[in-house]
């Protein structure tokens, strides 16, 4: 029999060539069929670039003098015609807000995405945080409706364009996430009717898409009110889309509470903390630290769902921007005026994606 022994194994040599070589042979051509897709798709993709290229930037008209679409329907088919943007850009943003007044929704949107920005920050994270949200969202009511310090009175039938879409998203996911808690706690309660008002709740509003919520907050719900009385179509679509995401946020936060393992539930009885203290401190943030990614896609998807309010004549920035094109003159293009407004989607809706993504690192030390 042959002696065993120790000699230790020669050392690994290193792979030599080029890293980025090494990638693309083991991800992109590892076999033949992989390197035939390879080589379709990169040609599909590279005939695409091409031809938007040649579109969009080579034959595009970018500028034209006054009103004048004459320049853009002579490259019709040709050329992309990017100069509708700087003429319609303002009613697309805006919608049918006083034209001089313009700056206080410009305004508004900023002091939008400041909020987003500091609320990011983790050093933020404290009890200030919610002051600054309450005082900045004071500021942006003041400036959209003005009234007071000297400002024009603006009501909500002239507001539209880009400030309406925040403001639908922002109330909509800061009221529904909360809403969303209660029902997924509701929903493990150990008390019979809050659970069942709980699952009647989120099966309800589930089962129906949120056009007709829009529509039964538009319609229905004022032949309820008093005679007399009637509450803005902005605060009923603003209600609907609240109780919309608070039944799908739900479920998803009660996925992660399934996931948080019952020995932490035990660990916060035995620390005498109350039902209360010990979800706010122990259950919740294991739970939400588990759902970040639905989370997240469910705040992007309702962030895109805000567009479905024009069924019930709210211009948001999508209806704005199909107003815009209402002119004769630009009415053929359309497709320049959408790509616009979808980049303007994109960078909130990626904005979200990378930030959920970092967080995810951040909480889990991946």
């Amino acid at each position: 029999m042959a002696a065993i022994t120790d000699e230790p194994r020669a050392a690994r040599r290193p792979q030599a060539g080029n890293p980025a070589i090494r990638w693309v042979r083991a991800n992109l051509f590892s076999s033949i069929p992989n390197g035939i897709i390879t080589v379709v798709l990169g040609a599909v993709l590279v005939k695409a670039l091409v031809s938007f290229v040649q579109w969009g930037i080579a034959n595009a008209v970018w500028l034209v003098p006054g009103n004048d679409s004459s320049a853009c329907r002579a490259v019709r088919g040709v050329g992309a015609c990017w100069a509708v943007i700087p003429e319609k850009y303002r009613f697309i943003l805006f919608g049918t807000y006083p034209f001089d007044e313009q700056w206080r929704p410009a305004l508004a949107v900023l002091l939008f995405i400041a909020l987003y920005y500091i609320s990011t920050r983790r050093s933020w994270w404290r009890r200030e945080l919610i002051y600054l949200w309450i005082a900045a969202l004071a500021a942006i009511s003041v400036l959209m409706w003005g009234g007071v310090f000297g400002l024009s009175f603006v009501s909500q039938d002239r507001w539209g364009g880009l400030p309406v879409t925040l403001i639908l998203a922002t109330f909509g996911l800061a009221f529904g996430f909360p809403l969303g808690i209660l029902v997924a706690l509701g929903r493990r309660s150990k008390l019979p009717a809050i659970r069942s008002l709980s699952v009647l709740y989120v099966e309800l509003i589930r089962g129906v898409p949120l056009v007709s919520l829009l529509f039964m907050a538009s319609v229905m719900f004022p032949l309820f009110m008093p005679g007399g009385f009637n509450i803005d179509k902005l605060l009923r679509a603003q209600i609907a889309i609240i109780l919309f995401a608070g039944a799908y946020l739900a479920e998803v936060i009660r996925g992660g509470l399934q996931a948080v393992p019952r020995g932490q539930y035990e660990a916060g009885d035995a620390l005498g903390l109350s039902y209360w203290r010990k979800h706010r401190l122990i259950i919740l943030p294991q739970a939400i630290r588990h759902v970040i990614p639905p989370l997240v896609n469910t705040f992007i998807a309702f962030f895109k769902d805000t567009s479905l309010v024009l069924i019930i004549g709210i211009f948001d920035l999508l209806t704005t921007a199909k107003t815009a094109i209402i002119d004769p003159g630009w009415q053929q293009f359309s497709v320049e005026v959408y790509i616009f407004v979808a980049m303007i989607y994109f960078a909130f809706c990626f904005a979200m994606s990378r930030y959920s993504r970092s967080l995810e690192a951040q909480t889990t030390g991946r």
